[in-house]
């Protein structure tokens, strides 16, 4: 087996009315494909969502902390190491930590830019800020060491100390409508419930802006450089990715449309040469003449099949939801890749 292993996922989406992921004017994000303005909903949105899954679906120590508020973070898991050491001391000794790993702490206790820590990371500059260690060597390493999964998988950028970073093993593509479309305002009034009757008019006036559609949806995985930081955990982390991202759903304006979906079509596919995203099959616009669904899904197929007759190799493997549950999807998925890896000889 060549020393790659990719597992691309595909899905095809349908959310009615909705506005999950807003421009800096309030209005849905889109973006112009194959001529025509379509729905779009960043990769950022979507990863955000898939973290906070990863909350539920993971125990703690498996899910890394993104914050600006590091001392804090580091004087709470000093106190919890060593519960004789008071408020004032767990805090000297969490700024001492961070000096001598080299992260920057502004006047106001905060770093100046988000940071990224596994629970075993925070853990391990406790752990040498109670011995009082000296060497700052040994703090690079704590948080060079134990990435947790998410981290492994969407990666770390210090961009003050590179030798911090941690090269994503995943990407997300921008989410974008098989088809165009144009957004529309949703004109409402909010009503003062203690008006009297000769008080005429609403208490609040204002508008919403709207759009529906059918998202094509593509993320990858690169399963043997996920490997390099997770080993073992590997498969696991693949399948935990897989089942986020067709579960995860940005909230944006939820109470408000109460859009959430689940996909209508999944399609993964384990591959040894390179990730493919076949966004290429809506570049031309489905008409929606009958609805948007059944033609996007046609037109997804009619285009894999060709990219892997005239470009690429057909995937190792495919799996279809509707063929098969998702749960026992993702359980095979996990399955092929744990094999996949150990015919590699790993790392």
């Amino acid at each position: 087996m060549k020393n790659n292993l990719y597992v691309d996922i595909h899905v095809l989406q349908n959310v009615p009315p909705s506005c999950v992921n807003r421009d800096d004017t309030g209005s849905p994000k889109t973006a112009k494909y194959g001529g025509v303005v379509r729905a779009r909903v960043s990769s950022q949105a979507w990863k955000h969502e898939m973290r906070k899954l990863f909350g539920e679906m993971l125990n703690k120590e498996e899910v890394g902390v993104r914050t600006k508020k590091v001392p804090q973070m580091i004087t709470d898991t000093v106190k919890e190491l060593d519960q004789s050491i008071g408020d004032e001391k767990a805090g000297k000794l969490a700024l001492g930590a961070l000096e001598k790993a080299g992260i920057k702490i502004d006047k106001d206790g905060t770093s100046p830019v988000l940071m990224f820590f596994s629970a075993a990371q925070a853990k391990a500059l406790a752990r040498l800020a109670i011995e009082e260690c000296k060497d700052k060597k040994e703090y690079k390493n704590a948080l060079n060491a134990s990435p947790s999964m998410d981290m492994a998988l969407f990666g770390r950028m210090v961009a003050a100390d590179p030798s911090l970073n941690f090269d994503a093993a995943a990407q997300i593509a921008h989410a974008i409508s098989t088809h165009a479309v144009h957004n529309e305002y949703d004109y409402f009034t909010a009503v003062d419930d203690l008006n009297q009757d000769e008080e005429a008019g609403a208490g609040h006036l204002g508008t919403v802006e709207f759009n529906s559609s059918t998202l094509y949806r593509y993320a990858t995985v690169n399963a043997a450089e996920l490997q390099k930081n997770l080993g073992d955990q590997t498969a696991d982390a693949v399948k935990c990715f897989a089942e986020a991202f067709i579960k995860a759903m940005p909230t944006g304006k939820q109470n408000t449309f109460a859009n959430r979906t689940l996909p209508d079509f999944v399609y993964i596919a384990l591959r040894d040469d390179q990730p493919v995203n076949l966004a290429g099959a809506f570049e031309k616009p489905v008409s929606g003449t009958n609805g948007y669904m059944e033609e996007s899904e046609g037109r997804f197929r009619k285009y894999a099949g060709e990219v892997y007759r005239k470009f690429a190799c057909p995937p190792e493997k495919i799996w279809e939801f509707g063929e098969k549950d998702i749960l026992q999807i993702l359980e095979e998925l996990k399955i092929a890749v744990g094999e996949k890896l150990s015919e590699s000889g790993g790392e």
